[in-house]
């Protein structure tokens, strides 16, 4: 199975005059930009906070016991969509410019719906010609704070089960067919939610295509029976995610999945880096960053 087809990598990231005017902008440096330049993330050094932890080779994750993730970078980014209610789901969510058919479902990850650095994700998606919404599906249940002592994770975590959000998922594709006009929609998740991501096309066919990443990787029967295309990115130096679980994973989809796929690794790269490593002070994982961010468009380009 090949790559996916490179595209311009500009296009990932340019944000237009007409979107920015409906920007609300949460930090004072975050300045606008002409259309066709590269959207400015700068954020003063003492708002840079970054989680510790404790994760080591005794740690490395499994289904039972998952190492919690480092928030990396988190920007000041305050988003070019808006809040909705849909039901008993909160959600953001951005609209192209153009008027299209094409959506795109986003994930969180374990900080939330709120992380300005997913929100970011959702405006790339959108400045591509997707409607693209990202759905709270804690279901307003406080999202993993950097500050909170790691060892209550697993006891924080036990309500928020990545596979337990098809209700959710039902009102959320309803939304998109009735008041958005989607009639292609696509999924990608981001840690918690690249788990998910999984899962929804394990059991949605009218998904279109998927891209999990750095997903757990969950073993057993009927995990490889993928229903649409689905990319799978991953970090060759994950402490959350082996690198033989990714392997295994690679393995029974060559010979189980009916679809196409790709398990992708990103060298030297770590847990979060496609959407909370900033690119513009990591200027050694920048072309990875951006090489990913690519692929998840041009995987979504080529399926929905």
């Amino acid at each position: 199975m090949g790559e996916p087809e490179k595209g311009k990598l500009a296009d990932c990231y340019i944000i237009t005059d007409d979107m920015w005017q409906t920007a609300v902008m949460s930090s004072p440096s975050f300045q606008k930009v002409k259309a066709g330049q590269q959207v400015n993330k700068t954020t003063p050094q003492s708002e840079q906070k970054r989680a510790e932890t404790d994760c080591g080779a005794a740690r490395m994750a499994n289904e039972a016991n998952p190492c919690p993730c480092d928030i990396g970078d988190r920007i000041e980014y305050g988003g070019l969509g808006k809040e909705i209610q849909i039901e008993h789901v909160q959600a953001y969510i951005t609209k192209p410019s153009a008027d299209t058919e094409k959506a795109v479902i986003v994930i969180q990850d374990i900080f939330g719906f709120q992380l300005p650095n997913t929100r970011y994700m959702v405006d790339i998606l959108a400045v591509n010609g997707y409607t693209a919404i990202c759905p709270d599906f804690y279901l307003g249940k406080e999202p993993w704070k950097p500050t909170n002592d790691w060892s209550q994770f697993e006891k924080w975590r036990a309500d928020k089960d990545p596979t337990k959000i098809n209700k959710e998922v039902d009102v959320v594709l309803k939304f998109l067919k009735d008041h958005c006009n989607a009639k292609r929609i696509a999924v990608i998740g981001f840690c918690w939610g690249g788990v998910a991501t999984h899962h929804l096309i394990l059991q949605y066919p009218e998904l279109k295509a998927g891209v999990s990443h750095y997903g757990i990787v969950r073993e057993g029967e009927g995990r490889y029976d993928l229903k649409s295309p689905t990319l799978f990115i991953f970090a060759e130096n994950d402490q959350v995610i082996p690198l033989d679980q990714v392997a295994s994973l690679e393995e029974n989809l060559k010979q189980k999945c009916p679809v196409d796929f790709i398990v992708k690794v990103f060298p030297g790269q770590t847990h979060g880096f496609a959407h909370r490593k900033r690119e513009d002070i990591n200027p050694q994982d920048k072309p990875f960053i951006e090489e990913a961010r690519t692929d998840m468009i041009n995987w979504l380009n080529k399926y929905v």
